[in-house]
């Protein structure tokens, strides 16, 4: 015997457009849209199609498309309509096509499975199904927007339904939430069946009826063991947004009484703990990946990863992993975790020399036994496409002293073939290779262990996905193909650098990824998704375009934008310029210009570093005509002439008004911030006018379609992969479309008060903020709030003026209380998070803050070789005793009504 499956929709169609449906079974195409089901044009707007299925079939999912001329033009939003069979052997389906709602953020994990999840098994967890009922109905409902306290059912004006009691109204299942749905007796149902959705909470004492009018249904008659469903359904309600708060700090400067140093993985879970005891949702952390390149403090910078998966060996907490029997070395690793936990900074070569010491021992103890246990076997399958290759870069790279892979002789080239052989269990390094095996096995748990405990607790774990790879890690290793080796990616000029950013990350190469649908992407986002329920893409921009710098650059501002647009000698000239190519892309310097650029120095710098090539003009001498050659001729040298001299040769450098572009030849970009150059003081008022125009165009109008997509294509690949919850760091040279495109797919942005994204304006106003958005006082690239108003006495009296109304001189330092008002302020606005860094949190008491405000600041973004060493001063034990401290951010957070008090709200009727 066989199922039979009847599929009925309405969706409006124009002439040529044709209707189908995809899904799980082959019977539907096996997801594969070009064995996809036709549908049948009926009457008035509706389409149907029927196919028998085997009778043992358990659940089906499927999605409709259309069709334009063979082309696909449309398609449902990507959650897929789910039919589970129960002694059906008929199942008509009438479909509501699926268009992505305005509450999607609701259907994303942060949501289902922490803010929102069905965790009480009294109330709705299992589908109640008719007894002895040969004909049924099953109503679907998505209705995400609900609280823990309450529940759906379904009233009407049939017995079955109550007949509009709602003590008698029919519970509704979540085990799909939060899609709801509910089976009843189709036997002596009167036509026609009026219905609503109401909520109630734990104790029915408020019920809330969905605004509108009755929904209808006229049912056909049905047959005996037939089923009517109705899917696609949406709850109509007007609740008000969730807003909730939270904390960001780095997993490394988390201080507790059992961390080593530094933090790791399990303090993640006592912060939880404060999280949830302050009365906050959220908890964001900086990338955790593995960066593990010299052994030395230049590992520390977190955005540099040497993998996309592995996990950092130092965020290992050592008594997880077990108890080693060495009393000796025990000894001698307590005094030193004494000594390390004193610190104020993280010492982070000692923290690694001494946690590899525990590595090493632990695995000669208990290795073998881990790595033959069957939990071990089932991680490594999963993992085993990239652990492999990681493992054995990390063995290579120790053997070789550098994580150069270049320098590795026979294993210079990856050959998959070659590390298979070099990591074969019976081959004579497998027991070192295995080494980071154990590790990554032991990381995976501790992190999955930490999301968990943050699930169960109510809050969200937020992770970060870099823009960039390191350009000696494991994927440019194994995947050259996916990057653009030749150039770097940066950002241009801004309030971070006035030189721009260097990143040294390769670029990468887009065409390359598209030919796979970016599976790349989608593997890296899906692995993410194991261990977080929400993440934040590091510099989003660059999905629209990248900044990038030429490999021979140090500075960024001789960078181009990526993908780009780039301009003829045809273009130039017809804006009204005089180009010419040798004269304006090759870097010089009038005669005239040369005190003014060297000062004291110019008639020795003339004679060392520069060539005449003109009786007007100079160039730099080809030992240093690039900024990296540059570099290396004074390094080592850090008295005051050789770094004015360095400096200006740097500006020397840059002394362009175009950049020929990398891969298309006669074509070029003008060069940002041109209007500082020499060059551009030279031109005459004819071409200093055309110039203008040029370069505005270039970079404000003459991509915005481009970028835009170029982002589409991108991200909604990409973002689709995963029900993670998506916010984007959209912050610094941002072009025109990137509002749009992130609202479109529901990307939250990032909004900072001092960083306004409107033009003429100092800071930005909190309560106009978007709703699909991350507003902060502070992020890792900038001072915190109390440094920040030490920084600039004139933007300080401004803000303290005009932002926070006050009148008179601003005080010198900033004390809790205007810490305390700007978090106010802040969780105020109608932005769904507000995150904070655990320093400007701590700004808000005078006991608790830190006494040096200078030593609060993570990184400086103008400064590649910063040292990213900034642990909390207080131990989190001490946060948890401090009850005072915890009643005044829940009180803040309270009268915000975020978090806790906004999910108890019910909405009675």
């Amino acid at each position: 015997m066989r199922i039979k499956v009847s599929f009925n929709i309405h969706y409006r169609t124009v002439w040529g457009q044709t209707l189908h449906l995809v899904g799980s079974l082959p019977e539907l195409g096996a997801w594969d849209a070009e064995q996809a089901i036709d549908l049948s044009y009926t009457t008035d707007g509706y389409w149907s199609a029927s196919i028998e299925i085997p009778d043992d079939t358990k659940q089906i999912t499927y999605r409709y498309f259309c069709q334009s001329n063979g082309l696909k033009i449309f398609e449902e939003w990507n959650r897929p309509h789910t039919v589970t069979f129960n002694r059906t052997v008929s199942c008509l389906l009438y479909d509501t096509w699926l268009n992505k709602p305005e509450q999607t953020l609701y259907y994303t994990s942060a949501f289902k499975n922490v803010l929102f999840a069905r965790l009480d098994e009294r109330f709705g967890k299992k589908l109640v199904v008719p007894k002895d009922a040969d004909r049924k109905i099953c109503l679907k409902v998505f209705a995400p927007n609900i609280r823990k306290n309450q529940h759906l059912a379904v009233s009407g004006n049939q017995p079955v339904l109550g007949n509009w009691e709602p003590d008698k109204a029919l519970k509704m299942s979540c085990s799909n939430f939060p899609e709801w749905e509910v089976e009843f007796d189709a036997a002596g149902l009167s036509c026609p069946v009026e219905y609503k959705f109401i909520l109630y909470s734990d104790d029915q004492t408020d019920i809330y009826w969905e605004p509108g009018e009755n929904r209808y249904l006229n049912p056909p008659l049905l047959k005996e063991r037939e089923t009517l469903i109705l899917s696609g359904l949406f709850l109509r309600e007007d609740f008000p947004h969730w807003r909730g708060a939270g904390t960001v700090i780095p997993v490394f400067s988390l201080r507790s009484e059992e961390s080593f140093g530094m933090g790791d993985f399990q303090d993640l879970k006592k912060i939880v703990d404060w999280v949830v005891q302050t009365g906050q949702k959220i908890l964001q952390i900086l990338p955790v990946n593995d960066t593990t390149m010299t052994h030395t403090w230049i590992d520390s910078y977190p955005y540099n990863a040497i993998s996309i998966y592995a996990l950092h060996p130092l965020y290992l907490s050592l008594p997880l992993m077990g108890k080693l029997k060495d009393a000796a070395l025990n000894s001698i690793l307590l005094q030193v975790q004494q000594e390390l936990n004193r610190q104020e900074k993280v010492d982070y070569e000692q923290v690694d020399r001494y946690k590899w010491m525990f590595f090493h021992a632990i695995y000669a103890q208990d290795g073998e036994r881990t790595i033959q246990s069957r939990d071990f076997r089932t991680f490594f399958r999963a993992n085993e496409d990239w652990l492999v290759p990681y493992s054995a870069y990390s063995y290579l790279r120790d053997q070789h002293k550098t994580s150069d892979f270049r320098q590795w002789k026979d294993y210079a080239v990856y050959d998959k073939q070659k590390i298979a052989a070099l990591c074969h269990p019976h081959g004579k390094h497998y027991r070192e290779i295995a080494l980071y095996y154990y590790l990554q096995y032991h990381l995976h748990r501790q992190l999955k262990a930490a999301k968990d405990y943050a699930q169960t607790s109510g809050v969200i774990l937020k992770g970060d996905i870099p823009i960039g790879v390191s350009d000696v890690g494991i994927e440019a290793w194994t995947e050259p193909q996916y990057f653009n080796m030749e150039a770097r990616a940066g950002a241009p000029p801004d309030d971070f650098s006035p030189t721009g950013q260097h990143w040294g990350f390769p670029t990468y190469n887009w065409t390359e990824m598209e030919k796979t649908d970016y599976d790349w992407w989608k593997k890296r986002f899906r692995h993410m998704a194991c261990y977080f329920d929400a993440y934040r893409i590091d510099h989003i921009l660059g999905f629209f375009r990248i900044w990038e710098v030429p490999d021979h650059a140090v500075q960024a501002l001789t960078g181009t934008f990526h993908p780009a647009l780039p301009l003829t000698p045809e273009e130039i000239s017809a804006a009204g310029m005089s180009f010419g190519e040798a004269q304006w892309t090759k870097a010089r310097i009038n005669g005239r210009f040369l005190s003014d650029l060297f000062g004291v120095y110019s008639q020795e710098v003339a004679e060392k570093y520069l060539v005449r090539i003109s009786s007007q003009y100079f160039a730099l001498h080809p030992d240093v005509n690039t900024q990296i050659k540059i570099e290396h001729r004074f390094s080592g040298k850090a008295d005051f002439k050789s770094l004015t001299i360095k400096n200006a040769l740097f500006t020397l450098a840059n002394e362009v008004l175009f950049i020929p572009d990398r891969t298309e030849k006669n074509k070029f970009h003008p060069r940002i911030l041109a209007s500082n150059t020499f060059a551009y003081r030279e031109l005459n008022e004819a071409d200093r006018y055309a110039f203008d125009y040029i370069y505005w165009d270039y970079f404000y109008r003459r991509h915005n379609d481009f970028w835009k997509e170029q982002a589409y294509r991108k991200l909604t690949p990409i973002i689709s992969a995963t029900e993670m919850l998506a916010c984007g760091e959209d912050l610094g040279m941002i072009p025109q479309s990137v509002p749009e495109v992130m609202d479109h797919l529901h990307i939250l942005s990032l909004e900072i008060e001092r960083m306004p994204k409107q033009t003429g304006v100092m800071f930005g106003n909190l309560a106009t903020l978007p709703y699909r958005s991350v507003c902060t006082t502070s992020t890792h690239d900038m001072s915190p709030i109390r440094a920040w108003w030490e920084e600039d006495r004139e933007k300080t009296q401004q803000y303290y003026n005009e932002i926070l109304g006050c009148t008179g001189t601003a005080p010198e330092r900033c004390s809790a209380n205007i810490c305390r008002q700007i978090i106010r302020n802040h969780l105020n606005s109608p932005a769904m998070l507000a995150i904070f860094p655990l320093q400007d949190w701590l700004g808000i008491n005078e006991q608790l803050r830190r006494e040096n405000v200078a030593d609060e600041r993570i990184n400086i973004p103008a400064n590649p070789r910063h040292y990213w060493g900034y642990r909390m001063h207080l131990n989190i034990e001490d946060l948890l005793e401090n009850t005072v401290y915890t009643k005044e951010i829940r009180t803040l957070i309270r009268e915000s009504r975020r978090g806790e008090e906004n999910e108890k709200q019910t909405y009675a009727r």
